[in-house]
Order: structure tokens, then sequence, then C-alpha cells
């Protein structure tokens, strides 16, 4: 008779035990390596302006530099492309949002959009540089160059003679339904006498072409705004600065216009003496615009999320933003964080001013 002894008998457990841990880790090893056409839009880094700032000896000459104890910080969110393993932890985690490609892309593709990404961070940075210095007093200006096509709207059911099936990236309009439009700014008052389903024609010089074409395009209601027509493309920002001295901003791989506002400050502060934040950590996120105006940006919660950890005390944001947007990014930002909602550059000054913030008014130098 064989005698089974107790300790082999409790360790009858044991092989499959290992062959289940040897299984789950095989498939996170595999999860980890085998990319799946997800994207991720995740919590990134909120990091200052200032440092990033580089004026050669032709600036240094004009100006003063003044060093603050708390610089504005610029925030980002991450946006790479997943792995199986790490989708399923990004459904898990409320911080993160996982995207397919077509949420992530449209009808760009990913190189498409990150050239556009880069190119419209170094508009924003132009951009910022025009509003704090026109801010200051300096003799700047702005000015439309042409109308060339950088993205297409498209409807879910695009009709036969929308423009996302009729025009092509980087076609230049030139006409309007007739009336030349040789500046963007141009077409403008021209919309505003038309509605949904005309039909108009458009005369564009397709890329690489010195040739003109006229082709047949119906309007559309704008996905952001239904009461606002629109051709139906998104306009490659073509605006040229002139300003009296450059100013380096090292954006690294950094692509987007959402950090305009946060370099408007940044600059501003570093021309002026005095705390442009009363020595109080603030962080920025928004489109800044010629005329001041501060739009809509993407990844605000995750953005919050970023802010809240660099220990900041004010985060500002854009007041266009939904209602549904600003409620998430205050929940995530507790008590701790100031959700500040803003229009402009105007109510930014004047919030920081009451927080003990400098002065900045447009005779704040001497020219």
């Amino acid at each position: 008779m064989t005698v089974i002894s107790p300790r082999q008998r409790n360790m009858w457990w044991a092989l499959p035990l290992l062959t289940i841990v040897w299984l789950i880790t095989g498939a996170m090893i595999f999860g980890a390596l085998v990319r799946v056409n997800l994207w991720e839009v995740a919590p990134g880094s909120a990091e200052q302006v200032a440092s990033r700032f580089s004026f050669d000896d032709a600036a240094l000459k004009q100006i003063d530099r003044y060093k603050t104890s708390s610089p504005v910080l610029f925030v980002t969110a991450y946006g790479s492309k997943l792995s199986a393993l790490d989708a399923l932890v990004g459904v898990l985690d409320p911080d993160v949002e996982v995207l397919t490609r077509d949420e992530k892309f449209g009808a760009t593709t990913p190189g498409e959009q990150q050239r556009l990404g880069f190119q419209a961070m170094a508009s924003a940075k132009q951009i910022a540089e025009y509003v704090a210095l026109n801010r200051l007093g300096y003799d700047v200006s702005i000015s439309y160059g042409r109308l060339i096509i950088e993205q297409l709207v498209c409807e879910k059911v695009p009709r036969p003679k929308s423009a996302c099936l009729q025009l092509s990236l980087g076609d230049t309009i030139t006409a309007f339904d007739g009336v030349e439009i040789p500046i963007l700014s141009d077409l403008f008052p021209l919309m505003t006498d038309y509605a949904p389903g005309d039909i108009v024609r458009v005369t564009i010089r397709p890329h690489k072409s010195s040739a003109s074409v006229t082709k047949e395009v119906e309007l559309i209601a704008s996905p952001d705004d239904p009461g606002r027509t629109i051709i139906g493309v998104w306009p490659a920002d073509t605006r040229t600065v002139k300003l009296p001295f450059e100013v380096g901003i090292d954006t690294n791989s950094i692509g987007g216009p959402s950090a305009g506002l946060a370099f408007t400050l940044a600059l501003l502060d570093e021309l002026t003496p005095g705390e442009l934040t009363g020595g109080i950590k603030v962080a920025a996120t928004g489109t800044i615009d010629g005329d001041e105006s501060i739009g809509v940006i993407g990844a605000l919660r995750q953005k919050t999320v970023a802010v809240k950890a660099s220990g900041a005390k004010v985060f500002f944001v854009p007041s266009s933003q939904s209602k549904e947007e600003l409620d998430a990014a205050r929940r995530v930002a507790g008590s701790q964080l100031r959700i500040a909602p803003v229009a402009n550059l105007g109510e930014v000054l004047a919030i920081l001013k009451e927080m003990g913030g400098s002065d900045i008014t447009n005779d704040t130098i001497e020219l």
C-alpha cells in the first residue's frame, strides 16, 4: 500500500496555480506588445513657460527681462497609440479616454494630424507674441493671407456636392460665388447671406497647380454652431505677424495651439516688473487670438489632473468650453484648485490683479 504524506496531499493545487500564473503573465506580456487601433487621451504635464524663452542680441537691446518667483505653467495631455494592455487599463481609468482611429483622426491621417498640430503650435507662438507685445504698447501688426484648406469638415453622410468630396487639402480658394477673395478675411462677410443647403461656385487653385478650377459646393451647418453656415473647410492659419523683435519659445515635440494663453501670460510676466501672478502658482490653457479672445481646447479633464498634480492653485480655462467639460474639471480640481473660466485676456489680468498680481496696461513700458 502506498502512503501519501500530508505535505503531498496539501500541494495538489500548486501545479494548476502555477499554470494560471504563467498564463496570466503570458497574456500580459502579449497584451503589452500587441498594438491596437486605439489611442489615449491621458493627463500630461504642467510645465513653466519662462524656462523655454530665448531672446537674441537684437531683442535684448530693446527689452528688460524680469524673473518671477512663480512662473506661469502651460499644460499638455498625452495622446499615444495604445497596446491591448494599455487600452484595458485606460478603459478602467476614469482620467483616461480611449479613442478609436475615427474619433482620434477623423478624415485625416496620423501623419497629417501631427503636421497640423506642429503648424498650429508655431502659429500659436506667433499670435501669443503679437498679443503680449501689442498689450504692452509695442509697434506690431497682423494680417491675413490666402485661404488655404487645411482640413475638411465632413458630415456623417456627405452629400455629393459637399466640400468634403469636391475639395482637397492644400487647395487655395480664390473666389466664392463669383466674388474674389484675395485673403481669408474677405470670405467672412460673404457667408452671412447664405444658408445650409445652398449651392455655390467655389474657385480653387489646387495644391501644386497654377491652373484655377471652379466647382459647385453645397454649404453645410457648422457642427459646433448649427446656426452658422460654412463651406465645409478648416482654413490654415496663414496670418503673418510683424514684431519689433523675435521671441524664441522652445516647444520641443509639443503640438497644437492650446498653449497660446499660457505663452501670452508668461511673456507679459517676463517683460514687465513685478509678479504678474502675485507669487501664486498659476496654470493656463486656451488658444489666443489677435483680438485677445480665448478659444476652446481639448482634453480639459486630463489637463486638470496634470495641473492639480503640479500644485497650482489657479487654472485659467476657456469659458467657451461646454458645461459638461467645466463641471468635470471642477470635480477633478476639488477644493485645492480653482478653475477660472475666462473669455479674453482682459478677464485673466483682472483676476490676477485681484490675487495681488502686478497691473498690466498699455503704458507699462516707455517706447
